[in-house]
């Protein structure tokens, strides 16, 4: 039985996340493929608490977002990932000096095939509780480039606006997708 192509979308806040991963969802999903797109489980955290997690509520939040990549996965051939747990180890580093998630965050990762990280292209847009501001987008993704690159954890910018965004993430997913979504004839053996 084929793996599920796992694709992770990760990045500083304001970069697109969000709108890419719905976006590929649903072109995948227009190819015939069992597409699921798993929600960032921080927006739902904060939205039901209205506040930000503290240093030892980090943790949980991680492992529930790769307890729903998994769980997704069982049942389609595509999983894509509005964040990983890596975005959660990199802000708790940021915010709170802790580097204790970084190890479990990048094991998990690692069943990942495909890492899209947004560029810092997009404006900036409040967004609740989740946002501290612009001027957090470049450290936090230097911080997450340092932690993929020493890791060795491949990974594709994505830049652009709208459907550009869109199309340069799906060139970078071509090589990976099932045949009848990447344009190509199934092969017969």
């Amino acid at each position: 039985m084929r793996d599920v192509l796992r694709i992770a979308i990760v990045g500083a806040e304001s970069t697109g996340k969000t709108s890419l991963a719905l976006a590929l969802r649903d072109r995948l999903a227009a190819t015939g493929l069992r597409v699921a797109a798993v929600d960032e489980v921080l927006r739902e955290w904060c939205d039901a608490r209205q506040r930000t997690p503290r240093p030892h509520e980090q943790a949980a939040i991680a492992r529930e977002q790769h307890r729903r990549i998994d769980a997704a996965a069982s049942g389609h051939e595509v999983v894509v990932s509005d964040t990983t747990a890596l975005m959660t180890a990199v802000y708790s580093r940021y915010c709170f000096g802790d580097r204790s998630l970084e190890a479990e965050a990048v094991r998990a990762h690692r069943s990942m095939h495909a890492t899209l990280l947004m560029a810092l292209d997009l404006p900036w847009q409040a967004d609740g509780f989740q946002r501290d501001g612009e001027h957090v987008r470049e450290p936090v993704d230097t911080l997450l480039r340092e932690l993929l690159t020493a890791h060795e954890l491949p990974f594709s910018v994505i830049a652009g606006c709208g459907e550009q965004r869109v199309e340069r993430a799906l060139q970078e997913l071509r090589p990976m997708l099932p045949a009848r979504a990447a344009g190509r004839r199934p092969d017969r053996r």
